[in-house]
């Protein structure tokens, strides 16, 4: 499937966030609430080496009204194959043109382990494939990663950035088949809280956005390229 069709896919990926989230409607100015603060509902986990719905170890759970993914259920990040165990939540309804917007922090420690990339690393995926689309195993969805990164204290790390799963993007004219590209936010060190927003014309041009301020801006995302993992290693996104 191409993700530069009309119909996207609001995928919530997260690795140790607290994360209200919003969309903005068809009119101007109004926001949607995607998450009710209670429970679950209209969100579908999908958890590497567990069925599409199965929310293992209450990974993805409600704490005080915030959408917070906990490890506490974990002896470590790596299940029984040795398959690090990535999670994803999916929206029930797939959008086109629209704005997100997430409020986030990191908190507590890494998951017994993770890998040193994934410290503080979480994101929102966009123009993703459906849930019951992916491999039992397979690790990220073929999807646009708007990467949410938080500081380790002392070095710079960006935020908003952008990682291609199984896609290309076009930036400044030129196909980009890199995975990953940074942003040019500043770097948010410790617990506090960022928000991030996304600005998504169809098959046009994405725009991502930290504290309101512009950080990066690409257009007409593809399938392409690998760092799908549907088995254990890298392969392209139609193999």
């Amino acid at each position: 499937r191409a993700y530069t069709d009309a119909v996207t896919r609001l995928i919530l990926v997260l690795l140790a966030a607290l994360v209200p989230v919003l969309a903005q409607a068809q009119s101007p100015g109004k926001w949607m609430q995607l998450f009710n603060g209670k429970d679950l509902t209209g969100w579908t986990p999908k958890i590497t080496g567990y069925p599409t719905g199965e929310n293992f170890a209450n990974t993805f759970r409600v704490v005080d009204g915030m959408l917070t993914v906990s490890y506490e259920g974990y002896d470590k990040f790596q299940g029984a194959n040795g398959k690090e165990r990535f999670g994803h939540l999916f929206y029930k309804t797939p959008y086109s043109n629209y704005v997100i917007a997430v409020e986030y922090r990191f908190i507590g420690d890494q998951a017994t382990g993770g890998p040193g990339w994934a410290t503080r690393n979480s994101g929102i995926m966009i123009h993703g494939q459906k849930p019951e689309d992916m491999g039992l195993e397979q690790d990220f969805p073929i999807s646009i990663e708007v990467q949410l990164l938080g500081g380790n204290g002392t070095a710079a790390r960006t935020t908003a950035n952008l990682c291609t799963p199984g896609t290309n993007v076009v930036m400044g004219g030129q196909l980009v088949t890199r995975h990953c590209t940074n942003s040019k936010s500043p770097t948010f060190h410790g617990e506090q809280w960022v928000r991030a927003e996304v600005e998504v014309h169809g098959s046009g041009e994405i725009i991502h956005r930290v504290n309101g301020e512009e950080v990066l801006r690409y257009e007409k995302a593809q399938v392409g390229g690998g760092n799908v993992n549907r088995t254990g290693a890298n392969v392209p996104a139609d193999g």
